[in-house]
């Protein structure tokens, strides 16, 4: 694997080590070797089948791995229940998104923020990433009427309300109009004054807006890592992702 245009020495607060994990026969991730700086935005892009979202499950424990290693913040977090996992600062917005539909926008926020603080704190913190978020307007709305988008800034809501350290976001603009994509970039920036994030996503548009440094899966391996428009040069990502010249 190589790394174009690698940056200086800082705190590691996330790594993985020959991180393997297979299905019976099928080797989903192949010796994974992945480290992520404290503060970091990272964009991970890849083909379906590359072994992104294996890689989340296994961070997030949702799956154990064949072998190797997961740390965080120092701590060998290898094969730890998910619910541990997120206690120590680790949360995940998933492809689709997994709101509440029969509780109010502001109540879906509040129950993700109650898992780290008290009931008037934690009214107060969903209150204020609500305006963060622009959603205010749309506090006491059931979930359940939201447009698609809007659904997404709430689960992204409902994470930044745990206080996470490492945030992970799988394809967090799938379905998207083009306006609700570019806030979602500068909502993703704001997040990441406080928490590292990594994203997986496949609109490279979206990966520019974010002007952060990119990994690509191949075949449950990292075939390279750089910033964006060194991998969009790269012939060898071309011809097993972005297909050509004109990938958009």
């Amino acid at each position: 694997m190589r790394r174009l245009g690698v940056v200086g020495v800082a705190t590691v607060i996330f790594e993985t080590r020959d991180l393997h994990k297979n299905f019976g026969g099928v080797q989903a991730l192949a010796g994974v070797d992945f480290s992520l700086r404290d503060g970091e935005l990272r964009c991970l892009i890849g083909s379906n089948g590359a072994g992104k979202s294996t890689f989340f499950k296994l961070v997030t424990g949702q799956l154990r791995p064949t072998s190797g290693r997961i740390l965080f913040s120092g701590r060998d977090i290898t094969g730890l229940a998910a619910h541990r996992i997120g206690r120590l600062g680790i949360a995940i917005k998933n492809q689709v998104p997994a709101v509440y539909d029969g509780l109010s926008v502001f109540h879906n926020i509040w129950v993700a923020a109650r898992t780290r603080a008290g009931s008037r704190a934690a009214a107060r913190a969903a209150e204020a990433i609500l305006e963060r978020l622009g959603l205010a307007p749309l506090a006491h709305a059931p979930a359940a009427t939201l447009a698609h988008g809007q659904r997404q800034w709430v689960e992204i809501g409902m994470v930044i309300a745990q206080r996470p350290r490492l945030v992970l976001l799988d394809e967090p603009t799938a379905g998207m109009a083009h306006d609700e994509v570019v806030r979602t970039a500068a909502l993703i920036r704001e997040i990441n004054r406080k928490s590292a994030i990594i994203v997986v996503e496949h609109d490279m548009a979206f990966i520019r807006l974010l002007a952060a440094r990119v990994t690509v899966f191949h075949q449950g391996r990292i075939l390279l890592e750089g910033p964006m428009a060194e991998i969009e040069r790269s012939p060898q990502v071309r011809n097993v992702y972005l297909g050509s010249a004109d990938a958009a």
